[in-house]
């Protein structure tokens, strides 16, 4: 498993006074090191031009390939390849244990995981593994908590969502809205019966309705239409896994991104295996996680909560496949005793450096004890990408929280 690790933007010694955040891609197959870091938050952007909304501004920041297979992780038995978030944990746990070895400073540096997309299903079975094994003595870890955002937490509450969302920004009408319904329902039966490879037969049928009905919406920002198509060399086992692929981790392999990791990158770094090309694995990845697309891990999330650690959950606006009303509707099936007062708080209205002067509104805010709930605005699925001043100012607030000066600043 392929790891890289920034120091945060401040004088060494002072990075001690910084926590560590690792940061988990979606996919699943899709590269930390390569899409989160060049694309989203990391220092440099795909054009290796300076990024001035880089997260190493608050934090040190630990990307990892994951699971095994993506990016520049690779398998050399197949056997190796992970089929569900369990095995994704228990890799993960022995990935972090081994940097923690080798990278002791950072077993008393406060940590967080932050996480993008189906990233959120695998942080969310890894945090409770990670807790577990801190509290058997298996690792040394100030493990302080997770980010979700835009998560696959429930697949079938985000699915069933889609219609009623894309209906109340116009891309539906009524008559069209009954067929995304119809098709979402019936993926939702699925998942209710259990036929959880049939469920994911039917998300692809419910989007190629979306797409039929709503001029190829992008599902990952709903402002854009008709954006190009990503081709990909990868075949997979059947035609649906290929359109899902395509859809949804060929898209973050894409040019120049590609061309920049399999070249001056992987030159660089001197270490990558001949026979190892970035994101060469992916698809298998894609293919073997398959089965357990459709379950849910609400109950890992509750968990979260029950052992006192902060559980984050952040909204992309513009997000479809990843919707707000579905994280809305998995969030009231948590097993938690708070979240009934944190459903009845109200949220509070937050703004970016450059919005402060005339209010202008950069996100929403709710919290009751250890869970918190950003809504951000103007942006997709991709939130550090698509507005990285407030992505960067919700990370300022998680992990700055108990600063006076940080509290005077956002309130």
């Amino acid at each position: 498993m392929f790891w890289w690790l920034y120091g945060a933007h401040t004088t060494q010694s002072q990075r001690l006074s910084r926590p560590l955040i690792m940061w988990l891609q979606g996919g699943p197959g899709a590269s930390s090191t390569g899409y989160g870091n060049f694309e989203e938050l990391g220092p440099l952007t795909v054009n290796l031009t300076p990024r001035n909304t880089t997260w190493l501004r608050a934090a040190n920041v630990l990307f990892v390939d994951n699971p095994v297979g993506s990016g520049y992780s690779y398998v050399t038995d197949k056997s190796a390849f992970t089929t569900n978030v369990t095995g994704i944990a228990n890799d993960l746990v022995t990935l972090f244990k081994a940097f923690l070895d080798k990278q002791p400073v950072f077993q008393e540096i406060p940590f967080y995981i932050f996480c993008e997309s189906y990233g959120g299903k695998m942080t969310s079975a890894f945090g409770v593994a990670l807790y577990q094994a801190i509290e058997a003595g298996m690792i040394k870890c100030n493990f302080k908590g997770v980010a979700l955002g835009d998560s696959w937490i429930s697949p079938v509450d985000s699915v069933v969502t889609w219609g009623p969302y894309l209906y109340a920004v116009s891309l539906l009408d009524d008559k069209d809205l009954k067929l995304v319904n119809s098709a979402a329902q019936e993926t939702a039966d699925a998942v209710a019966k259990g036929q959880y490879e049939k469920a994911t037969e039917l998300w692809d049928k419910t989007e190629a309705v979306i797409a039929e009905k709503t001029d190829n919406v992008n599902v990952y920002n709903i402002l854009q239409h008709n954006t190009p198509a990503f081709p990909t060399s990868q075949s997979l086992k059947n035609a649906v896994l290929d359109r899902l692929y395509n859809r949804h981790v060929g898209l973050l392999h894409a040019d120049p991104l590609t061309e920049l990791m399999n070249g001056p990158i992987r030159k660089k770094l001197r270490i990558i295996p001949g026979n190892v090309t970035w994101g060469g694995q992916s698809g298998e990845v894609f293919t073997y996680q398959s089965e357990d697309f459709m379950k849910p891990v609400i109950s890992d999330v509750s968990k979260l909560l029950s052992y006192g650690l902060k559980v984050v959950i952040y909204q992309g606006q513009l997000d479809m496949i990843c919707d707000t009303l579905g994280a809305e509707k998995w969030i009231a099936k948590l097993d938690w005793d708070g979240l009934q007062e944190f459903q009845n708080t109200d949220r509070v209205p937050l703004y970016p450096p450059s919005g402060q002067k005339d209010r202008h509104t950069g996100a929403f805010y709710k919290a009751y004890r250890n869970l918190e709930l950003y809504y951000i605005l103007l942006a997709g699925h991709m939130v550090p990408s698509d507005n990285g001043e407030m992505a960067l100012e919700m990370v300022e607030r998680i992990i700055n929280q108990d600063n006076s000066k940080s509290a005077l600043r956002f309130t």
